[in-house]
């Protein structure tokens, strides 16, 4: 990624793979959440909080379309929801970012509470 060759470099960026994947507003919530083993839907969302079954049942079905997250039925109303091997290899990155996060969030938290004072400080 640190190749200055031009924008056509960024074209065929392996990242954007991964961020397509990690764009998803749940995506990496859905995807920590099945890093402690299989659940179920309902408790799937509790654990991420905030989301709605319908947006769930969405994310789920688009992170089993790359791969990452298998369905199990169990019986006829028990379903399953975990990790693929695929899958998995996401957990340490998504780690990463949480990381950042903790370490990093209250400098742009603190960013932006000055960048909104300015402009509201503005005629």
């Amino acid at each position: 990624m640190h190749d200055t060759a031009g924008p056509s470099v960024l074209a065929d960026c392996p990242a954007r793979l991964a961020t397509e994947i990690l764009a998803d507003k749940w995506a990496a919530l859905v995807l920590f959440g099945l890093s402690g083993g299989p659940r179920r839907h309902g408790e799937l969302g509790g654990l991420v909080g905030g989301i709605s079954r319908k947006v769930l049942t969405q994310t789920l079905r688009q992170l089993q379309d790359y791969g990452l997250v298998e369905r199990h039925v169990e019986a006829p109303r028990r379903i399953e929801y975990c990790l693929t091997d695929l899958g998995k290899t996401l957990i340490d990155p998504i780690e990463a970012l949480n990381d950042w996060a903790r370490d990093h969030g209250g400098a742009v938290a603190d960013y932006q509470e000055s960048a909104e004072a300015a402009i509201s400080r503005q005629p």
